[in-house]
């Protein structure tokens, strides 16, 4: 069990017990299966944030007959809480909006499966720091947001954060 665990950072004990309560004896994707996975999921999640931001903050709602309701102008809770659900109704109807925010959402199932699979201790902090390095690729793309140098050394950083963590896990 211990020369298994040392082979690959990615890999999970076989001895396990899967929530059916039998022993998990399916095989394991290899690491390369796994960098892939965190790879997608950190460019699921970063990079369609600033295409959600810039579709979100150009969106003008159209107005509804419903707020002009004398009983909906009377009452400022009911006002709030329709104009919000309008709102997001227009909003998921943008499609500059609803694609990036699909995208996004598949990201999250992708890592969900991911964390079915592979060591929890590692997938977070690899899929959150991918998430961030692509998001400012992403603004720096679609903002055209220069990458300054804080924000390079912090990438470098981040980066070599993860190459702790997953040394850590291999050793």
């Amino acid at each position: 069990m211990m020369a298994a665990a040392a082979e690959s950072p990615f890999s999970t004990s076989t001895s396990m017990p899967s929530p059916a309560g039998e022993a998990d004896s399916g095989p394991h994707p290899g690491p390369l299966n796994y960098i892939f996975g965190f790879l997608l999921v950190g460019l699921a999640w970063g990079l369609t944030t600033p295409f959600i931001r810039r579709a979100a903050r150009s969106h003008n709602p159209s107005p509804h007959p419903t707020l002009s309701f004398p009983r909906v102008q009377n009452s400022k809770i009911l006002k709030l809480v329709l104009g919000g659900l309008f709102a997001v109704v227009d909003l998921l109807k943008n499609p500059r909006y609803a694609i990036p925010l699909l995208l996004n959402l598949t990201g999250s199932v992708w890592f969900f499966l991911l964390i079915g699979k592979a060591e929890l201790s590692l997938t977070v902090p690899i899929v959150n720091t991918l998430a961030f390095l692509f998001t400012v690729i992403g603004e720096w793309w679609v903002e055209k947001k220069v990458i300054s140098r804080e924000t390079g050394l912090g990438m470098i950083l981040s980066l070599a954060g993860i190459a702790l963590c997953v040394h850590s896990k291999s050793s």
